[in-house]
């Protein structure tokens, strides 16, 4: 087991042996068929391969909060599909929810002295400090949506614009209204992409003053989609004058839709939310669906650059402490002018979703 030291060592030596992949491998949507492709047997002709990759001796573990999801499913996917690309072991695991666990599952990670580790969201209190851990253990770090405490500093923080996602979705809500509507807000606090987003909320109502927050809910668990679809049918039968749901997390918005459709509203009630995965394409286009707008980016490609800051990290090469990865503004008018049913359709008609040239792998071809 070559741990992070001695691979950085071994990258002054020289590859026994290289490996050429196809541009794609960098970063593809999950649905397009490059994302699959295979390493070549072929050599690279500009850069050598770090042995451990070679070997494929290289183990990453991927440290979950949440599993549940077409997003985290798809995110899944990606980091995979890059995982298999670079030769690399994803070891994965997952708390589902469960706050203590996830630090447990984290501590096990250090433990097993692999050579990076990926945590993909989770509560400060509970992951900062195991983090802290892996880091004076000299075992790089890749933080997705994870707020890293006082070790930020040594490692790799990824994230969404989460600004820009809440800004795009709020902007649509502001045109379709005038301005002037009751709004049901779905929110759960301290899950850092949610907290950011938050924040726009909380300015947009203060710019906006004929924004009314009439009620606020929000569940994270292993059915979110179904317990947020019991909240908002609550929320909505309290509150008969509301006319829009802000919900900026795709299970949130899929249980506000669900609670729509099952009362009859989707011509009064309309939904603004945030992320994207192939079944939310299918619920926004739905007849009659209220899911008018979203903002999101690629959860494959997320995930693919989240095993790629971690590659570098392990080879020693350079790869920004901080990673920023903007969304795109995607609406139900797009989605059905343009016959989207799918990712690697929507990655398509927006190419912005796909950043193969963020942490870029320079052995790959």
């Amino acid at each position: 087991m070559n741990r992070p030291g001695i691979t950085r060592m071994l990258l002054g030596i020289g590859a026994a042996s290289v490996l050429a992949l196809t541009a794609c491998s960098q970063g593809s949507s999950s649905d397009s068929p490059a994302a699959s492709a295979a390493p070549s047997a072929a050599g690279s002709a500009s850069t050598t391969v770090p042995p451990a990759f070679a070997g494929g001796e290289v183990r990453i573990a991927l440290v979950r909060q949440l599993s549940q999801g077409d997003y985290f499913q798809q995110w899944l996917a990606g980091a995979q599909r890059q995982a298999d690309a670079l030769g690399v072991t994803l070891d994965v695991s997952s708390a589902d929810g469960n706050n203590a666990q996830q630090p447990i599952n984290l501590q096990q990670a250090i433990n097993n002295d692999v050579d990076a580790i990926i945590v993909d969201h989770g509560f400060e209190d509970t992951v900062a400090p195991a983090i802290g851990e892996a880091v004076a253990a000299d075992i790089p770090v890749v933080a997705f949506d994870v707020d890293a405490g006082s070790s930020v500093s040594e490692i790799v923080s990824l994230g969404q614009s989460d600004k820009e996602i809440a800004s795009q979705a709020l902007g649509v809500l502001e045109t379709d209204t005038g301005g002037t509507a009751k709004v049901v807000y779905v929110y759960v606090a301290g899950y850092a992409p949610l907290d950011k987003r938050n924040a726009v909320w909380e300015q947009f109502k203060k710019d906006n003053p004929g924004i009314e927050q009439v009620a606020q809910i929000g569940v994270v668990n292993t059915s979110t989609a179904a317990a947020t679809a019991e909240q908002a049918k609550a929320a909505l039968q309290a509150n008969p004058d509301a006319t829009a749901i802000f919900a900026p997390y795709d299970e949130f918005a899929k249980g506000a839709v669900q609670a729509i459709n099952e009362l009859g509203l989707q011509d009064k009630v309309k939904v603004y939310g945030a992320d994207i995965s192939t079944a939310d394409i299918g619920v926004i286009t739905a007849p009659n669906s209220p899911w008018v707008a979203t903002s999101a980016t690629d959860p494959a490609n997320v995930g693919a650059i989240a095993v790629r800051a971690a590659a570098l990290k392990v080879a020693g090469l350079p790869v920004d402490a901080s990673i920023e990865v903007s969304p795109a503004l995607i609406t139900q008018k797009d989605l059905r002018d343009r016959k989207i049913t799918n990712i690697a359709g929507l990655a398509s008609a927006f190419p912005s979703l796909t950043t193969p040239d963020i942490a870029r792998i320079p052995w790959l071809s």
